[in-house]
């Protein structure tokens, strides 16, 4: 048989740049998803399903809510943009990472002020169905997670540079604010209060964005000096780009703070039940398939600025196919194991066999996604690098719209397992789409479309 080295040799230079890609990020992936889930079982064995869970849970996704909006409909637009940069000269190219390096900083400023002033409307509005205690904690979260945005903004263009560099470091170090916080609740004397949460949380993605900084100046050859302007020649390609691919991110947005507000409304300790059956699934849905999306962006993206776009699209249809099949098997895998995965990284001290089987059955809702998420993920890079992003934006509001309408029919009847059904509904109704999408040959397959 051949060995796995021989095989990769005998593929196509683009699948192989693919699949090398692919392979490291799964490798940083794994040895990152491991520090997420002791992480999870360190805040399972102190703080079991209680408020401090519901708190943080909340404030994790309702704070991160913008700056990861913001991040995803940035990096999706920036990549292909950047790849394009390297063929500029020096002093463009650091005339234009200058700039992006100043209106992240001046953005995250502005954003984590106005995160934290806002928070108390956000708890009056979103988080009513909290108890008074979940509520007050977080909004002693929010210490950590208002100036987390600035940290989260800079780490997501740091992560940008370095994927066009085709240099996937970064995914490891996403790793940093959970091993952090492992650290910190496994050391705090006692957790009463949410504190080790807190200062893990803030220490956790500083860390994170300096060491990433640090990394893409080096890819680069440059810092990249903050500056304010909009002098760069990339400056209208990536601000048309980003404004239409903003559309559909923010639609998207709204599935996480909908599910925590939907969880919130079931009653006590629904967000900390969803939570962690979520935080498990991530593990599946990160090493899996977020591998092959990370590592094909920028060789689509390459492929495309080599003018060979019906390359491209075979590349990923061929992609895609392969993932949705593995997704199939990881769903019937993943639906026999469930209970003994949710036991073995959670049951113990203040998480009961109770909570394992209440855990464990929304987890396996939640599975029904990856084969769909798998697939979709290489035909979203597949459009991205063909600048494709109306599309994107239409396909995104109708997942949001699917995912609402099930979130409101099958949550109060199955709780939180219903929630995870209309994830893995909405994700079914979003590899429909781009199939459709990717299989249609665009007339025009330039660069230059929006």
């Amino acid at each position: 048989m051949k060995s796995l080295k021989q095989r990769l040799a005998g593929l196509h230079s683009d699948h192989r740049r693919i699949a090398q890609g692919a392979m490291r990020v799964a490798f940083f992936l794994l040895l990152g998803k491991a520090a997420g889930a002791f992480k999870e079982m360190a805040v399972a064995y102190r703080y079991g399903v209680s408020n401090a869970v519901d708190a943080y849970q909340f404030t994790m996704v309702m704070a991160n809510w913008i700056p990861i909006t913001i991040v995803g409909a940035l990096s999706v637009v920036l990549i292909p943009v950047l790849v394009r940069a390297r063929r500029d000269t020096r002093p463009d190219m650091a005339r234009f990472l200058g700039e992006l390096q100043g209106w992240t900083i001046a953005v995250g400023v502005v954003l984590a002020a106005g995160l934290y002033v806002a928070w108390p409307w956000v708890l009056e509005l979103a988080g009513q169905g909290l108890n008074a205690e979940a509520r007050r904690m977080s909004a002693q979260l929010m210490l950590a997670f208002s100036p987390a945005a600035l940290f989260t903004l800079m780490t997501g263009v740091s992560a940008a540079r370095l994927r066009a560099r085709e240099r996937h470091i970064n995914t490891l170090l996403d790793s940093v604010p959970a091993l952090v916080i492992l650290i910190w609740v496994m050391l705090a004397a006692t957790v009463d209060n949410v504190g080790p949460l807190l200062w893990g949380t803030l220490v956790g993605y500083f860390i994170q964005s300096v060491w990433l900084l640090k990394l893409a100046a080096r890819a680069d050859g440059m810092w990249g000096r903050p500056r304010l302007g909009f002098t760069s020649r990339h400056w209208p390609e990536l601000v048309k780009a980003s404004g239409v691919m903003l559309v559909g991110q923010i639609a998207m947005s709204f599935v996480g703070p909908i599910d925590q507000y939907t969880a919130a409304n079931l009653g006590a300790n629904a967000n900390a039940t969803l939570g962690y059956a979520s935080r498990l699934l991530s593990l599946v849905l990160g090493v899996g398939a977020a591998s092959v999306g990370r590592a094909a962006l920028p060789v689509l993206a390459d492929i495309h600025e080599r003018g060979d776009a019906q390359r491209a699209r075979a590349t990923a249809l061929k992609w895609s196919v392969m993932m949705m099949a593995a997704g199939a098997a990881a769903t019937l895998i993943g639906w026999l194991l469930a209970s003994w995965g949710v036991a073995f990284l959670f049951e113990r001290g203040q998480f009961t066999a109770q909570d394992t089987a209440t855990v464990a059955g929304v987890l396996r809702w939640g599975l029904l996604q990856l084969p769909f998420y798998f697939g979709v993920l290489v035909l979203v890079q597949l459009l991205a690098s063909q600048n494709r992003y109306r599309i994107m934006a239409a396909i995104a509001v109708c997942n949001f719209a699917v995912k609402a309408a099930m979130n409101f029919f099958l949550a109060p009847v199955m709780g939180p397992e219903g929630i995870m059904l209309a994830t893995s509904l909405m994700y079914a109704t979003s590899y429909t789409c781009y199939a459709i999408v990717a299989w249609h040959v665009p007339r025009d397959s330039s660069l230059k479309q929006v």
